[in-house]
């Protein structure tokens, strides 16, 4: 990891990380869309979009939702349940398990280890509770980059999806 990353604290989210954790979805919008990926989030900012507000309020109270500082600055939000977002066409697990319901680090924070610490986070909260499954899942197009990322740090693809047109693949991760 980054030596970036040995500044790095993860702390429980709290409702008042939901403008920054709204500006973190805001600016992965912005950077995908820059690079010709207007499919995976489409091009409206999550601030600007009908409900939007109130669901990251949600996710810091009705989830358990952490947050990624470098050097006290919020870098990223990964926010986990019990299970997958009931809107998604995702199978169930059939056992017990913690869902990754939203990965995201600031831009700026880019290839500083953000995401690993806080999947690797997540694999601790998953051990914690005494369970064995974690689960994401995350958009399946453009070439599968977002698939590779999260098979670099230990999940393995489990089924594929489409919701409406847009291509969904779950991954899991077994934890000891």
């Amino acid at each position: 990891m980054d030596t970036t990353a040995d500044s790095l604290r993860i702390r429980p989210g709290t409702p008042a990380d939901a403008p920054a954790i709204l500006a973190m979805l805001d600016s992965a919008v912005a950077w995908m869309n820059a690079r010709g990926n207007t499919e995976q989030w489409g091009t409206t900012p999550h601030s600007q979009r009908p409900g939007w507000a109130e669901r990251t309020v949600r996710y810091t109270t009705e989830n358990a939702a952490y947050v990624a500082e470098l050097d006290g600055a919020p870098a990223g939000v990964l926010v986990l349940d019990s299970g997958p977002d009931p809107d998604m066409p995702v199978p169930p697990a059939g056992e017990p398990e913690r869902y990754v319901r939203m990965l995201v680090s600031d831009r700026r924070y880019a290839g500083q280890g953000v995401g690993a610490a806080l999947l690797a986070h997540a694999a601790e909260e998953t051990r914690r509770a005494g369970l064995r499954l974690l689960r994401v899942d995350c958009w399946a197009g453009g070439g599968g980059g977002l698939v590779a990322f999260y098979e670099r740090h230990g999940f393995v693809p489990t089924e594929r999806f489409l919701s409406d047109a847009w291509p969904g693949q779950v991954l899991a991760m077994r934890v000891a």
